[in-house]
């Protein structure tokens, strides 16, 4: 029985930390909005807003993600070329024994 009391006693306390995190996050979210409003209210004419460096995760990202792509597509091109490549020599091979064949009357 004190094994179910303690449970009790262990959510009850979990569940009132929850609600104290959950005020402190709240408080921490107005504050950031409350200074990024303030912020844009003191630029001041003439001078140029800070610059911010927001997104630098996703920027990164899509810098990756466009390299990757890149990279693909010249190596897809590449392998064209090759094929190409393969291609003419073929028909090269197969022109050049025709040619000896009509040259020796057949």
């Amino acid at each position: 029985m004190s094994e179910i009391i303690r449970a009790s006693s262990d959510a009850t306390e979990a569940a009132r930390q929850s609600d104290q995190f959950a005020i402190a996050l709240a408080a921490v979210h107005a504050a950031q909005q409350h200074h990024q409003h303030e912020q844009s209210a003191c630029r001041h004419h003439g001078s140029p807003a800070p610059a911010t460096s927001g997104g630098g995760g996703v920027k990164w990202l899509a810098v990756g993600m466009g390299g990757s792509a890149l990279l693909l597509s010249v190596a897809v091109s590449a392998v064209a070329v090759a094929v190409s490549a393969v291609a003419v020599t073929v028909c090269l091979l197969i022109l050049r024994s025709v040619l000896a064949d009509v040259r020796k009357g057949r």
